[in-house]
C-alpha cells in the first residue's frame, strides 16, 4: 500500500485511565504526592551519598545512580501524565510522543543494567571479602556504570529506529498515559510485525538476560551465606541484600509481565497499572527499602537533621 499521500500525524491524544473528573482528581493528586515523595525520597538518597563519606563505597555509588534513574524515569513520564490528567487537553507532539519513548526505556534498560551490576557487587563483598577493595574499584564501578548506559542504548536502538520509521496517519489516539511501544505501534499504518518482533526480543533478551546474571550472582550469594556459622552472621549477611531483593523483585515482576509475554487483547487496562508499578510506585518505595532497613543510611540521615536542627535552631 502507498503511503505517500496519506497524512502524517503531527500530535497523539493519550486517553490515559478515562474516569470520571472527580475519580481523575482524585488520581492526579495521588499521583502528584506520589512523585512529589519520589523526588524528595530519591534526591535526599543522592545527597548523602554524595556527602557522607561513610557512604563512600561502590554499593552505595550504585545506589545513588539508581536513585539517580528514578528521578529520570519518573519525570519523563509523570509531568506529563498529571497534566493529561489534570487539563482537557490530553495530547503529545509526534516528536515529543517518541522522545518520551525513547529516554524512558533507555532509562528503564539502564535501570536493569544496574540493579545486574548491584548484585554483581554483593557477590563480590560476600563471596569475595578481601578482594573486594581490589575488584570493585573506583575505575570499575565508572566503567561498569558507563557499560550500563552503553548497554541499554544498544539495547533499544534497532526497535527505536525500527519504530520511528514507520509511517503514522492516522488514528492518533493512544490508550496509555504515556507513549509506550505497543500502544504507539497499533497506530501505525502499515506492516509492523518486524517492529514487535524487535521490541518482544530487545525487551525478553534484556530483561530475562539481566535476570539471570542477578540470580547467578544470588545463587552463589545465598550459598555463601548458608555456610556462614553462626545465625547472627548470616542474619548480617543477608541484611546487606534484602532492599536489593526487593527492588529487583518489584522491578522484574512487573516488567516481565507488561513486556515479555504473548500480546494479548483488552489487557492495556491491567498493562497501565503495572506501568503505574513500575514508574510511580516502586520509585516511591526504593528510598524507603533503602534507608529503613540500612542502618548506615539511617545513621547518615540522622546525622544530618541533627546537623540542620543544630543550625536552624542556633540562628
Amino acid at each position: 500500500m502507498d503511503h505517500r499521500n496519506k497524512t502524517q500525524v503531527t500530535e497523539f491524544t493519550l486517553l490515559g485511565f478515562q474516569n470520571e473528573k472527580e475519580v481523575e482528581f482524585l488520581l492526579f493528586s495521588m499521583f502528584l504526592l506520589m512523585y512529589m515523595t519520589s523526588l524528595l525520597g530519591n534526591t535526599v538518597i543522592i545527597v548523602l551519598v554524595c556527602c557522607d563519606y561513610r557512604l563512600h563505597s561502590p554499593m552505595y555509588f550504585f545506589v545513588a545512580n539508581l536513585a539517580f534513574l528514578e528521578v529520570a524515569i519518573t519525570s519523563t513520564v509523570v509531568p506529563k501524565m498529571l497534566a493529561n490528567t489534570f487539563f482537557l487537553t490530553k495530547t503529545i507532539s509526534f516528536v515529543g510522543c517518541l522522545t518520551q519513548s525513547f529516554f524512558y526505556f533507555l532509562l528503564g534498560s539502564t535501570e536493569f543494567f544496574i540493579l545486574t551490576v548491584m548484585s554483581f557487587d554483593r557477590y563480590v563483598a560476600i563471596c569475595n571479602p578481601l578482594r573486594y577493595a581490589s575488584i570493585m574499584s573506583r575505575q570499575t564501578c565508572i566503567v561498569l556504570l558507563l557499560g550500563s548506559y552503553v548497554g541499554a542504548f544498544l539495547s533499544i536502538l534497532a526497535s527505536s529506529i525500527l519504530t520511528a520509521a514507520l509511517p503514522f496517519c492516522g488514528p492518533n489516539v493512544i490508550n496509555h498515559f504515556f507513549c509506550d511501544s505497543a500502544p504507539v505501534l497499533k497506530l501505525v499504518c502499515a506492516d509492523i510485525s518486524q517492529a514487535e518482533l524487535a521490541d518482544f526480543i530487545s525487551s525478553a533478551v534484556l530483561l530475562l538476560g539481566s535476570l539471570l546474571l542477578t540470580g547467578v550472582s544470588y545463587t552463589y550469594v545465598i550459598i555463601t551465606i548458608l555456610r556462614i556459622p553462626s545465625a547472627q552472621g548470616q542474619q548480617k549477611a543477608f541484611s546487606t541484600c534484602a532492599s536489593h531483593i526487593i527492588v529487583v523483585t518489584l522491578y522484574y515482576g512487573s516488567s516481565i509481565f507488561i513486556y515479555v509475554r504473548p500480546k494479548k487483547d483488552n489487557v492495556m487496562d491491567v498493562n497501565k497499572f503495572a506501568t503505574v508499578l513500575n514508574t510511580i510506585v516502586t520509585p516511591m518505595l526504593n528510598p524507603f527499602i533503602y534507608s529503613l532497613r540500612n542502618e548506615k543510611v539511617k545513621e547518615s540521615l540522622r546525622d544530618a537533621f541533627n546537623k540542620y536542627v543544630a543550625h536552624h535552631g542556633g540562628t
